[in-house]
């Protein structure tokens, strides 16, 4: 299990890509690409207008409180459990298998949000990841090679620890 710091959580407050103040602007730049989706309300969202992620990672949770606005589960459905502040040696099983086996939902118990992290590190490049950003709107990340780049500096930041 990866554990972050509470020293550097800070630098997991900025979006880790573009962000977007409504899906509708989103909507547009999905068109031919694998998404995957991290959160219950941008999953619920996507699917709202038609789209379903190839891979959705949901808690059950928005901003820490249960999600009224539950997404349908589609594919495969994986179960793990990632305690907040950490990314669990099982999230990132289920985020490689759900890439090789689309569409697959990722039920955490815990906290889904980190998850964007080893997300855009196994992810094929031209992939979008989607979550979002509390009271602001939707991050959007294409993964490319500078993405991978960034997630992986993100990584490093954690420490690891035997769950």
């Amino acid at each position: 299990m990866f554990v972050l710091p509470e020293e550097h959580r800070k630098l997991f407050k900025d979006p880790f890509g573009e962000l977007y103040q409504t899906m509708e602007m989103v909507v547009p730049l999905l068109t031919d690409r694998v998404v995957y989706a991290v959160g219950d309300v941008v999953t619920h969202n996507l699917q709202k207008r038609g789209i379903t992620p190839a891979i959705a990672v949901v808690d059950g949770q928005t901003m820490r409180v249960p999600c009224s606005r539950l997404p349908e589960m589609t594919g495969e459905c994986l179960r793990v459990e990632n305690p907040p502040g950490t990314i669990t040696d099982d999230l990132i099983w289920a985020l490689r298998h759900a890439i090789t086996h689309t569409p697959v939902t990722i039920i955490v118990d815990g906290e889904e949000d980190l998850a964007v992290i080893p997300l855009v590190i196994a992810a094929p490049e031209g992939a979008v990841v989607l979550y979002g950003q509390p009271h602001k709107g939707v991050v959007l990340r294409t993964v490319d090679a500078a993405a991978k780049t960034d997630a992986e500096r993100l990584m490093s930041h954690f420490i690891r620890v035997n769950s």
